[in-house]
Parts: C-alpha cells; structure tokens; sequence
C-alpha cells in the first residue's frame, strides 16, 4: 500500500476567492464572437447579483440548481452564484439532449434550468420545449442570450438584474461539509450516477493540486476541458479562483484558439485528456509558453510525451482521479523521469492507494489487482443510491476503483484495464449497458455488444458488434447510428464502426466474451 502524511484542512474556494485581487483579471472567454474578460472583482460582483437572482427564484440552501452551458465566463459567475447562497451547483455537459436532460432534471430534483440560447449552430429552448413534459419538477427555465457582462439587465438571463441582498447572501455561506457539487457520471448499471461532493472535499482536491504541482497565483489556467466535466470545473476553473489567478476558457476546441491562450493570453498550466494534447504537439506550428501539462484519462504514449515536450517546450505528466474520488496520483512536473509521463504519477500528499486481491489483501508491487483509493477529498455519496456507496467503500475507508492496476517498487501506478464495462473516448467515459440495451431495441438484431477500439488521438472510440435475427440482411453504420438519436442517445456515445458477425463468442454458461471482441477489433484495426 502507497501512502503519505495527511494534508492540513484547506481553505473553502469561495474564502480563497474572496481575498484574490480585486482588480486583477479573473478570466478570459475565448468566444467564437469575441473575446470577453472580466476581473475578480467584476466575477464576484456579477455573482453577486445572480445569487440575488437565485434567491428571487426561491433557490433554497441545499437545492441542487442544474445549468446545462458551455465554458464560459457564464458557467463560471453562475457557480460562484449557486455557492454562495448555499446551494448546489448541477452542471450537465452542452451536447446532452433529450434522454438524459429529463433524467438529471428529475433524479437532481432541480427546479431550475439554466441553458445558452444556442452552442455551436443548435438552439436549445426548441430541445427543452420538447421535453418539457417530461420535466414536471422544473418551474423556470432561464435561458443564456446576451453574452455582454456590461449589460446586468440581460446578462445571465436577467439573473444579474437587480442588486443584491449582501448581508442575506453572507447568511447563506456555506460551511466545509455543505454539498457544493452534483455530477452525474456513467456507470455499469445503465443508469448514470449522481456524485456529490462537499465544499470541504473539493477544497482539499484543490490544495493538494497546488502544492504538489507547485502552482501559484503567477501561473495562468487554461480550461480547453469542457467545465460541466470534473477535469474543466475543478482542476480548470476552481482550480484558477482558489489560486486567485487568470483562467483562460475556450468553449469550442481548435488549436489556434488553443494558440491564442497560450501565447497571446499567457496559459501556463493545463490539465486535459490526452487529445488536446495531440492535437497540439501535431500542429503546424506548436503551440510555445505553457509550463506544464496533465495529461488524465490514459498514461501518454512514449513517442507523443517525448513529442510534446519537445515541440511544446513544457512538462508532460501523467495523471489518475475520478469524479468521486478527485485526483490521486500525478506525475513530476519538475525532473524528466519516464515515470511521470509513462504511467499515471506517483500518490499525492494525504492520499492512499493499493492493489489487492478479490480477497481484499494487498498486493506486492508490480502484482496487478483491484485498485482502492483512500482520501480526505472523498465524495459524499451516490444520490438517492446510497447502497452503491456502502458497496464500494470499505471499512476502512477505501473506495474500489473498479480498476485493475499495478503500483510498481518506485510507486508509480498504472492502470492494467477496467472492471466496469466503460470505454473511454479521450476522457469521457462512454455507458456502455446503457448503449447495449438501447441496441436491443432494435428489431432486427439478435444480439448486441458494446466494446471501446484502439485510436492513437482518442485512446478508444465505439465499436458495436452484432448479430442479425435474420443472417444475411444488411445493416449499416448508419442505420445504428439513425435509431439512437431516434432514441435522445447523445451523439458521443452513437458508435462509430459496426461489424455484423454470425454469433458472438460467448463462455459456456452463455455470457458474451467481450475479451474475444476486443482482439477481434485490435488485429483488424482501424481502417
């Protein structure tokens, strides 16, 4: 087992935001109409008066408040907003749609819902009109239009109208065990899970970041991860207002946006999967400026680390955490150890971590096993499943990853492969049996099996492989493709290559053998 000391109880974001420098630059919004930058004391301001907005709604302290937006200075002043009058804050990722929209809204209990009136050419009241019916919990509906921060009365769908109640806002703030965070994640079961964190947990996600990669209030943040997303919203924006230093966010990914924060705004520090980072270590011109990059959802392939800090000038790390358990492990920022790239770092200050075996003992380094994390940045719980949490925490503590690693004798980690079905797409993890029985819908197949392909930019894409009730008909990519968005699927998880076969390789008690599908599709490769 890898441990180290405990760190000491960390500041709360919204105490560390509070002494930033008034009238230093908080953020710069990247917009595809412009740029828009705001300082601290206009961040906290514009806040402010949407919390005031809030409370004019009749938010409630522990209500959840969904918004469904894009990154930008939005997302971030409409998150100050929902902490500071204790409440919390429910973002949901802009390319969800009709089924999973109504089934966050209605496991979240939220009456709110705050959406752009559009994001890269789709219109979301039309999306939302449609589905109101199945939203009976939601009251209002407040939609984003004008993006000016100048214009109070528009901005934030009116919610910065008018001027805000400060000594009722004060009596609000929310203490360290408050819940501050409701995500939902993919899970195995079908359903998403709802992961709650505390105001104390992320606080001490926060301070250890800061002190183990060594940031300060001089470097500049870079947010290219969507902030609906754990990587965006803690290690991207609560990562820049607990230092009290810029963010730089960018809602729609392209390199020379990425150029632009980089060397024309002064981004020092990013933390993304392992896409970004490809596309700019491929770019014409890389990319120079940035100090150092953490690359999570997958250890970097050698010849793209050595690539990428050649091309970028910066530090390349390796990193591990999950949405409910932050991060645990990251790489060196400061040597030029393989290990830091080459694996998913060593254990950071006041985390645990082992690998054991299904009888629960630990194992001896380079043995692989289930992987199991200990740390005071904990989440809370599972919403309305509190069964899924005693399952998976143990009594001492440890949460079980559903991971396979190995922790080598210098205590580098490295993830060996997944118990739970999920793929990952460059950093989101795709639901599976979600996906499966949505195929099983479908009228002409028999069988149905969801597996993740290797992609040298995305680490894994979608493969479905099936088999036909009536062999020999034709099926195509596109007729899968056309049923799940029949069906409100999100676009990122319809899969993108289809292979028909007789009948699926299964183990003698009939389960499909999933294993067997995976090499299939490795030796074919891409093509």
């Amino acid at each position: 087992m890898i441990t180290t000391n405990r760190v000491r109880p960390s500041e709360l974001l919204l105490e560390r935001i509070a002494r930033a420098d008034p009238a230093r630059q908080a953020i710069t919004d990247l917009s595809a109409n412009g740029v828009y930058a705001l300082t601290f004391e206009e961040l906290n301001r514009l806040s402010d008066r949407a919390a005031q907005g809030l409370i004019e709604l009749g938010v409630r302290e522990g209500e959840n408040v969904a918004y469904l937006l894009p990154n930008g200075w939005e997302f971030a002043a409409l998150t100050l907003a929902v902490w500071k009058i204790g409440a919390v804050a429910c973002p949901m990722l802009p390319a969800l749609r009709e089924r999973e929209i109504p089934f966050i809204m209605e496991k979240s209990q939220s009456r709110i819902l705050v959406i752009p009136a559009g994001y890269r050419g789709f219109r979301y009241g039309p999306l939302i009109d449609g589905i109101r019916d199945r939203m009976p919990g939601m009251k209002f509906s407040v939609t984003v239009d004008s993006r000016d921060p100048s214009d109070v009365r528009s901005c934030l769908g009116g919610l910065a109208a008018k001027e805000p109640d400060l000594e009722e806002i004060r009596r609000r703030r929310p203490g360290p065990d408050a819940p501050a965070q409701l995500l939902f994640t993919s899970g195995t079961t079908g359903e998403p899970k709802g992961v709650i964190h505390s105001h104390g947990s992320l606080g001490q996600a926060l301070d250890a970041h800061v002190r183990t990669l060594g940031l300060t209030d001089e470097d500049t943040i870079w947010v290219p991860s969507p902030m609906a997303h754990q990587t965006g919203f803690l290690y991207g924006m609560s990562l820049a207002m607990f230092l009290g230093a810029p963010q730089v966010v960018q809602a729609e990914w392209s390199v020379e946006t990425a150029r632009a924060a980089i060397e024309r705004h002064g981004a020092t520090f990013v933390q993304a999967a392992m896409p970004f980072l490809a596309d700019l270590t491929r770019a014409d011109r890389p990319p120079q400026g940035l100090r150092a990059f953490i690359a999570t959802g997958a250890p970097v392939p050698r010849k793209l680390a050595q690539e990428a800090g050649r091309r970028l000038s910066c530090k390349v790390a390796g990193g591990w955490g999950s949405t409910e358990t932050c991060m645990i492990s990251v790489g060196s920022v400061t040597d030029d150890a393989e290990a830091s790239w080459n694996s998913d770092g060593k254990v950071m200050p006041g985390r645990e971590m082992k690998v054991t075996g299904e009888d629960g003992r630990t194992l001896p380094p380079g043995k692989e096993g289930l992987f199991k994390v200990k740390t005071p940045a904990m989440f809370l719980g599972y919403l309305h499943h509190p069964e899924w949490y005693e399952a998976a925490i143990d009594a001492e503590g440890f949460f079980n990853t559903g991971d396979l690693a190995v922790i080598d004798e210098e205590g580098n980690l490295r993830l060996t492969g997944r118990v739970k079905d999920v793929i990952n797409r460059g950093g989101v993890k795709v639901p599976v049996a979600e996906i499966e029985n949505l195929l099983y819908q479908m009228e002409e197949l028999r069988d149905a099996a969801i597996v993740g392909m290797p992609d040298p930019r995305l680490g894994e894409r979608i493969c479905a492989y099936v088999s036909l009730k009536e062999p020999g008909r034709s099926l195509t990519l596109e007729d899968v493709t056309a049923f799940l968005k029949a069906q409100g699927l999100t676009k990122i998880y319809w899969p993108e290559r289809l292979e028909v076969i007789d009948e699926m390789p299964r183990t003698p008690t009939g389960k499909i053998q999933k294993y067997v599908l995976r090499q299939w599709i490795e030796k074919m490769g891409t093509r």
